[in-house]
Formats: C-alpha cells, structure tokens, sequence
C-alpha cells in the first residue's frame, strides 16, 4: 500500500509540473517583462489555456501540500481564471465591464478548481488573503488592469514563490507609474495599500511597510495620497 500511495504521489508531483510549464510557457509568450499581455494573439491559443483550466478543476489543493505549493497554486489559479474571462469578453476595454447576472468579474462563480467553482473574490480573499496570508500576495494577482501590479510573465512553483513575489513587490513599490515615492514631505502611493492597509500594517505602518523596499527610503511622516487607479486593460 506504501509503494501505491508512493507512486502515486510521484504521478501527481510530475503531473503538477507539467501542467505549471503550460501555464509558463503561454505566460512567456504571451506577457511581455512589463506585464503587458497580448489578448489578441492569446486568444488563439486559447486551447492551451484551456488545458490548465481542466487541470484545476480535476486538482484538489491538499491542506498537506506546503504553504509555498499552496500559494503558488492559487495565484496561479487566480490568475489563469482572470485571462479565461478576458478572453472571454475579448475585445473589452476594462474589467469592469464585464457583467453577468448583475454580478462584477470578480463576483460571477466560473473559476472552477478541483471540482469546486469559485469566485476571483473567494479566491482571493478567503483562501489566499485569509488562509495564506501574505501582503506580497497583491502583487502575485493580477486584475487585468493599468494600475495593477504587473501580470508576472512567469508561472508560480512551490520552489519559486517566495522569492519571485519579493522581487515583484520591489518593482512594484519602485515602479513611478504605480508608486511616487520622494524623500520629501508627501507621496503618491497606489491604491492597494488603502484597499487592504491592513494587510501591510501587521508591524508597522505603510510607510514602514514601502521602506522595506523602496530604493529612496521615504520619511516616516510623509503625508500620504493614492493616485488615481487605472482600470484600462493591461493589453498591448
């Protein structure tokens, strides 16, 4: 029974790995270094992404699979799902377009993971934000739009999580078109951080929090204002 259980969890471990390459290669086709995506060429490959979409929903995430394994697996999950629904609106101008039932993007059940379906909402606030907690999570999701954080153009692994959502937490915080960050008395800074301020003010304020990685460390008072959020597609 041993050397059934074991075997088996070699067949999903390589199946898992295979089905993530999918999901990368159309990202590195697809998504330039900027996060720009080009919807129109993806929506020819279509098929493929189909194929990693069968595969979440015949794959049920184990509560004994690392936090790391897990992680990856949603925002991959979270992210898979999001470009289905562009594709599925294409052409669109916005994600907050696209209504159904009365329901917005990110409140319409379609994301179908191991025979559940979900919503990109339940996704990410009640698995990912409440069971996986980590702030640089924002940074890992994508909402299809201008100011989000950019669409990584990499898929996530268990292996690759944690270093790859710090290094795009520092783009982002870096990023003047998304964060104007000065050593002066104020700063523009996104959104996000007033969105889900509590998520980066577990041990300290947001500054503290931006000052963790900033290039330009920015003063403790700092008066604080967001900028304006873009919601235009993130499309070439």
């Amino acid at each position: 029974m041993k050397k059934i259980v074991f075997i088996l969890s070699i067949f999903l471990s390589i199946n898992v790995i295979a089905q993530t390459s999918t999901f990368n290669s159309l990202l590195q086709k697809h998504v330039d270094a900027k996060g720009n995506v080009n919807y129109k060429a993806l929506k020819k490959d279509e098929a493929t992404l189909d194929t990693y979409l069968t595969y979440l929903n015949n794959t049920t995430p184990s509560s004994s699979w690392s936090k790391n394994k897990q992680k990856a697996f949603w925002i991959n999950a979270y992210n898979a799902y999001t470009i289905k629904l562009i594709l599925d609106n294409y052409p669109i101008k916005s994600i907050t377009k696209i209504k159904k039932k009365g329901k917005n993007a990110w409140k319409i059940p379609f994301a179908k993971v191991g025979g559940k379906t979900y919503t990109l909402d339940h996704i990410e606030h009640n698995i990912l934000r409440k069971k996986l907690f980590d702030p640089r999570i924002h940074v890992g999701v994508n909402c299809a739009s201008g100011s989000c954080p950019k669409l990584h153009n990499k898929a996530f692994t268990a292996n690759n999580v944690n270093s790859e959502l710090e290094s795009l937490m520092k783009q982002f915080i870096n990023d003047p078109k998304r964060n104007k960050l000065s050593k002066k008395s104020s700063i523009q800074i996104s959104e996000i951080f007033n969105w889900f301020k509590g998520d980066f003010t577990k041990e300290g304020t947001v500054v503290d929090y931006i000052n963790k990685y900033a290039n330009e460390k920015v003063a403790s008072d700092a008066k604080v204002r967001n900028l304006p959020y873009d919601w235009n597609l993130n499309g070439k």
